[in-house]
């Protein structure tokens, strides 16, 4: 590429006020194969008008999680929060990314106690006291995907499962916090399987976190457990998720056979995650939607 040519990264600048010292830098870096470091693919690295329209989606995405935590109430059903949580979307120009996604049949995912991810809302499912459930929600802006969950207990929980969802948290954000440019992915993994590891939980391996931002999931697949300096490399312009499912007992899940979604733990123990949609900047990360 030539330096004055329009920069690939589609910004409309030319390249070498844009992405050439990226480049130069990039091409300095010796990846080891036998670590399984790997270039990331030019076209998840987002440039700053792709960066401005997922914080835009964030914003609507965020608010539609304070309004589904803020009625996940004891008698509620899954179905009203769900209700709730489309017109919210729908009203403020988005669009429920789950709704359809591969045949998905409702606008969010409620995942309650040994639910490990993609529940379905539904007017059975009720809300009940000692419940803990995972609420994650992807909103769409004019192309644009962010994607977020957070956990709720309902009511008083046992101490058993408040420490699960709050020692969950901290694997999410020690997660994030190993999240560097010009370092690598396992540094994450690395990072959220060790604290779990440490207060007696497992980490889901079967499912993982994921580029986001100009389509729903994009590479890379973001894994909870791994080792430090291994897999792709993390650079400036990256978005993706940090969303740790950790167990109380084995990591094995099973999928419902009967709707093809809900993702269950083996032994039925409980299941918690968080989730967040994170930038890398040059100086480190940079929250989109939480």
């Amino acid at each position: 590429m030539s330096r004055n040519d329009l920069c690939w990264c589609g910004s409309g600048k030319k390249y070498k006020k844009c992405h050439e010292a990226f480049d130069e830098r990039l091409d300095e870096i010796k990846f080891d194969f036998f670590k399984g470091q790997v270039r990331p693919p030019k076209k998840i690295i987002n440039n700053k008008e792709d960066i401005e329209a997922i914080r835009a989606a964030g914003v609507i995405n965020d608010g539609a999680l304070d309004l589904a935590v803020s009625m996940a109430k004891p008698g509620v059903s899954t179905y009203e929060i769900d209700k709730a949580v489309h017109d919210y979307i729908m009203d403020a120009g988005g669009y429920p990314s789950c709704l359809d996604y591969e045949g998905f049949p409702k606008s969010i995912c409620i995942s309650i106690n040994d639910v490990v991810c993609h529940g379905i809302p539904s007017k059975k499912t009720v809300l009940k006291e000692g419940d803990i459930a995972n609420i994650d929600i992807t909103t769409t802006l004019n192309g644009y995907y962010a994607d977020a969950s957070r956990m709720v207990m309902i009511g008083e929980v046992s101490p058993e499962a408040e420490r699960l969802v709050r020692v969950t948290k901290e694997c999410m954000e020690l997660g994030i916090a190993a999240v560097k440019p010009w370092h690598f992915l396992g540094d994450v993994g690395a990072a959220c399987g060790a604290h779990a590891h440490k207060n007696g939980y497992s980490v889901v391996t079967d499912l993982g976190g994921h580029g986001v931002g100009k389509d729903f999931h994009l590479e890379p697949f973001v894994p909870h457990v791994g080792q430090v300096g291994t897999g792709m490399l993390l650079v400036p312009g990256m978005t993706l998720t940090v969303e740790p499912m950790i167990n109380e007992g084995s990591y094995h899940v099973v999928v419902d056979q009967g709707d093809g979604w809900t993702v269950r733990t083996k032994d039925h123990k409980l299941s918690a995650q968080w989730e967040k949609t994170i930038l890398v900047t040059e100086t480190g990360t940079e929250v989109l939607s939480s």
